[in-house]
C-alpha cells in the first residue's frame, strides 16, 4: 500500500537536502542526483496513492504532538492532485537544472537548498491540520528567501530575497494572527460545552475547524477568513503585496520556475482552497450595508476574494506590457494568473459552491504546465544568448527551434487559444475560459459584473504580452552580435514533456472537476452552493475569451513581427501612460522608498535607537543599575587592601559571628 508511506513524500526530500548539503562538493553535477531520485520516489508514492484512493478514498494519518495539537497527514483530491503536480514539475526543473547549473560553483547549495523546498511545499499540501500547514508555509518563505539570493554576492539578488522575506512576513502575521483567533474561538466553543471534537480529532484539523465553524460568531468567522486570506496575498503575489514577486527573477531561472509554478506562489491558492468551507460561510453584510456597490447574498469574504483577485489579473498584466526583461514579463504573468486563481475562487465560489475549487485548482495545476515550460524557455535562451533583455533578443527561432516551438505552445496556453464547441484546445483554453464563464454567471446572478470585465480585459493584454516576447525573441533579425545556439538535451527534453501537458492537459477536464467537487463531500463537510441546473451560458459569452486571445496574438503579429505600426511614437518618456507602466504604477518608490525607507527608518528604527540609547543605556545601564553597581564596586574595592592579617581578622569575625548565631538559636 503507497499510503503506508505517504509521510516518505516529505522526507525523502529532506534526506536529499542533508546529503546534497554534506555530500554535493565530492560528486557529479554537485550531487543533484539526491534531489532529483529523492523527488522522483517522492512523485511514484504520489502517483500510487492517487491510484488507490481513487475515485472516493482519502488517506488520514495522525499522531499527537503536544497538549490538544497533532502532526497529521490529509491526502483528499484536492492535496492529491496538488502532490503529483509539485513532485512532477520539480522533477522536470530539477533535471533541467543539472544543464542550466552546470558551470555554477555553487552547485551543491543549489540543489540543496531546492530539494529543501520541494520539501516544505509538500509538507504544506499534506498537512492536516492548519498550525502544522503554517509551519511548513514558514520554511517555503525561509528557503524562499536563500533561492531568490542564490547569488548573495549581486547587491539587487540580496536586495531581492530580504523584499521578498519582508513582504511576505506581512501576510504570514495575518496568517498566523488568523491562527491564533480561530484557537481562541474553538477553545471557547469546547470550555463552554457547545462543540465536542470528534473522538481521535484534534482542535486545529481541518475536519475539526469546518465542523465548528457554522458555531463561531459570524463576524469572527469573517475576520479569521480574512486574515487568513491576507497570508495567501503574501505568498501569492496578490495586490498590494505582489512587489516582491518580479523582483525574485535575481535568482536562476530554475528558480524562477520552481517558485513560480509549482511551489511558493501556488500556497495561497490552496489556502484558500483548502480552508473553502469557512469561507463560504461568512456572511453577506457588504451586500446588506452597502447595496449600491456589492451584490447581496455574497459571503463578504468571497466577495472580497474575488474582487482581489480580479483586479490583481487586470492590474499585474497592464505592466506585463511594458517591460524588457523576458522574466519580468513571465512574473507578471504569473501574479495575473494567480488572479485568475483567486477570482475563480470569489466569483464560482458564491454561486457554485465546492465546484469553485474545481475550477481554481484546474487553473492552478495546467498554469504549472505551461508557466514552468516559459520560464524554462526562457532560461534556455538566456543560457544562449547571455542577456534577459529582449530588445536585444531577434531571429532566434532559425537557432532554436526546439526551444522557440515549446515557448509558442506555451504561450498558446498562456492565452487560452482553442476551438469552442468542438472542446479541442490548449490546457490554458479550458482552464481559463472556464474562469472566465464562471465570472459571467456570477454576474448574471448577482447583476455584479465588474469580475467579468476584469477577467476579459485581462485575458486581452495577456494573449498582447506574451506573443509580443515571443515575436520580439524569436522572430526578425537579431539586434546583437551574440551568438544563440539551441541547449543542450537534458534541459530541451523537459521542455517538450512540458509543451505535451501544456497541449493535452485541458482533455482531463471530465474527470479532474468530478473529482474535485466531491472533496469536501469525502470529508463529510458540507458547503451550499448553487442549487440546480446551472444557466445557459450565451454563445458570445463561450467565444469572446478566444476572440480576445486571437485578437492579442494579431495585434502582437502586426506590430512585433509585421511592423506595421512604429512603437517609438509610443515607447517614449513623453507618453505619461507607457512611463506610468514601465515605472510599475511607481510601486517599488513608494512602497520601498516612503513607506519602507520612512516607516522602516524613520519611525521604527529611530524609535528603536531612542528606546536603546535614551531608555535602556540612559536610565538603566548608566542610571540606576549602573550608578548602584559603580558604588558598590567602589565599596566592595576599598576592603581589598592585600594585608594577611586584615583578611584572618575578617574571617575569623566572620566565623565567630556565624558560631553566636547558632548559639543563640539553639544549636
Amino acid at each position: 500500500m503507497f499510503s503506508d508511506f505517504a509521510a516518505l513524500i516529505v522526507l525523502l526530500p529532506v534526506i536529499a537536502f542533508v546529503l546534497t548539503l554534506f555530500l554535493g562538493k565530492k560528486l557529479p553535477h554537485g550531487g543533484a542526483y539526491f534531489p532529483i531520485a529523492a523527488i522522483a520516489c517522492s512523485f511514484i508514492i504520489s502517483l500510487g496513492i492517487f491510484l488507490e484512493i481513487y475515485p472516493n478514498g482519502i488517506v488520514q494519518q495522525s499522531w499527537p504532538w503536544f497538549a490538544n495539537m497533532n502532526i497529521g497527514i490529509l491526502i483528499d483530491p484536492l492535496a492529491v492532485v496538488m502532490l503529483m503536480m509539485v513532485t512532477f514539475v520539480s522533477l522536470l526543473i530539477h533535471i533541467y537544472a543539472v544543464g542550466y547549473m552546470a558551470h555554477d560553483p555553487a552547485k551543491p547549495r543549489y540543489f540543496a537548498e531546492t530539494s529543501l523546498f520541494t520539501a516544505a511545499m509538500l509538507g504544506v499540501v499534506l498537512s492536516d491540520n492548519i498550525l502544522q500547514f503554517f509551519i511548513s508555509w514558514e520554511l517555503v518563505g525561509l528557503c524562499s528567501f536563500l533561492l531568490i539570493g542564490f547569488w548573495y554576492h549581486k547587491p539587487s539578488a540580496a536586495a531581492a530575497a530580504k523584499k521578498a522575506f519582508l513582504v511576505t512576513r506581512v501576510g504570514d502575521v495575518l496568517f498566523l494572527a488568523g491562527i491564533v483567533l480561530l484557537y481562541v474561538n474553538l477553545s471557547n466553543l469546547i470550555s463552554n460545552h457547545l462543540f465536542t471534537p470528534e473522538p481521535g480529532n484534534f482542535i486545529l484539523q481541518f475536519k475539526t475547524m469546518f465542523e465548528a465553524a457554522a458555531l463561531i460568531d459570524p463576524t469572527q468567522l469573517t475576520y479569521i477568513t480574512l486574515l487568513f486570506f491576507g497570508g495567501a496575498v503574501g505568498k501569492s503575489g496578490q495586490f498590494p503585496l505582489h512587489g516582491w514577486l518580479p523582483d525574485a527573477m535575481e535568482g536562476p531561472t530554475t528558480v524562477s520556475a520552481l517558485i513560480h509554478a509549482a511551489t511558493m506562489v501556488t500556497a495561497g491558492v490552496y489556502l484558500v482552497a483548502r480552508t473553502f468551507p469557512m469561507f463560504a460561510l461568512t456572511p453577506a453584510t457588504l451586500g446588506e450595508h452597502f447595496p449600491a456597490l456589492f451584490p447581496a447574498h455574497v459571503p463578504d469574504s468571497l466577495l472580497i476574494v474575488a474582487y482581489v483577485g480580479g483586479f490583481t489579473a487586470l492590474f499585474a498584466a497592464t505592466m506585463g506590457l511594458v517591460m524588457n526583461d523576458i522574466k519580468r514579463v513571465l512574473a507578471y504573468s504569473t501574479v495575473s494568473q494567480l488572479g485568475y486563481m483567486m477570482l475563480a475562487l470569489g466569483t464560482a465560489g458564491a454561486v457554485l459552491g465546492a465546484k469553485a475549487v474545481g475550477i481554481s485548482m484546474f487553473h492552478l495545476i495546467s498554469h504549472a504546465f505551461f508557466k514552468a515550460l516559459l520560464f524554462l524557455c526562457a532560461g534556455s535562451v538566456i543560457h544562449a544568448v547571455g542577456t534577459n533583455d529582449i530588445r536585444e533578443m531577434g531571429g532566434l527561432f532559425s537557432k532554436m527551434k526546439i526551444t522557440g516551438t515549446t515557448m509558442m505552445i506555451a504561450a498558446l496556453a498562456l492565452a487560452g487559444i482553442g476551438i469552442p464547441f468542438l472542446n479541442i484546445g490548449t490546457a490554458g483554453f479550458f482552464s481559463k475560459d472556464m474562469i472566465i464563464e464562471g465570472t459571467f454567471e456570477y454576474g448574471e446572478q448577482t447583476g455584479d459584473m465588474i469580475p467579468y470585465a476584469f477577467a476579459i480585459i485581462a485575458a486581452l493584454l495577456t494573449s498582447i504580452y506574451i506573443f509580443r516576447l515571443w515575436f520580439m525573441a524569436f522572430t526578425g533579425t537579431p539586434r546583437s552580435e551574440r551568438h544563440s545556439h539551441e541547449s543542450p538535451n537534458v534541459m530541451t527534453r523537459p521542455l517538450m514533456i512540458l509543451a505535451i501537458l501544456a497541449l493535452f492537459f485541458g482533455f482531463t477536464q471530465g474527470y479532474f472537476y468530478p473529482y474535485l467537487e466531491k472533496n469536501f463531500e469525502l470529508m463529510h463537510v458540507e458547503v451550499a452552493g448553487h442549487e440546480g441546473a446551472a444557466p445557459e451560458i450565451p454563445v458570445i459569452v463561450i467565444l469572446l475569451p478566444v476572440i480576445v486571445g486571437v485578437l492579442g496574438f494579431l495585434i502582437s503579429y502586426a506590430i512585433y513581427y509585421k511592423r506595421m505600426l512604429d512603437m517609438s511614437k509610443i515607447i517614449s518618456s513623453g507618453n505619461p501612460i507607457y512611463k506610468l507602466l514601465l515605472n510599475r504604477y511607481y510601486e517599488p518608490k513608494i512602497g520601498a522608498d516612503m513607506i519602507g525607507v520612512k516607516l522602516t527608518h524613520g519611525v521604527v528604527a529611530q524609535s528603536g535607537e531612542f528606546v536603546d540609547r535614551k531608555i535602556i543605556d540612559g536610565l538603566v545601564i548608566d542610571g540606576i543599575i549602573g550608578k548602584t553597581a559603580f558604588w558598590l564596586g567602589e565599596t566592595a574595592r576599598k576592603l581589598q587592601t592585600g594585608v594577611v592579617q586584615n583578611y584572618a581578622s575578617v574571617t575569623l569575625l566572620g566565623v565567630g559571628l556565624l558560631l553566636l548565631i547558632l548559639k543563640l538559636r539553639g544549636v
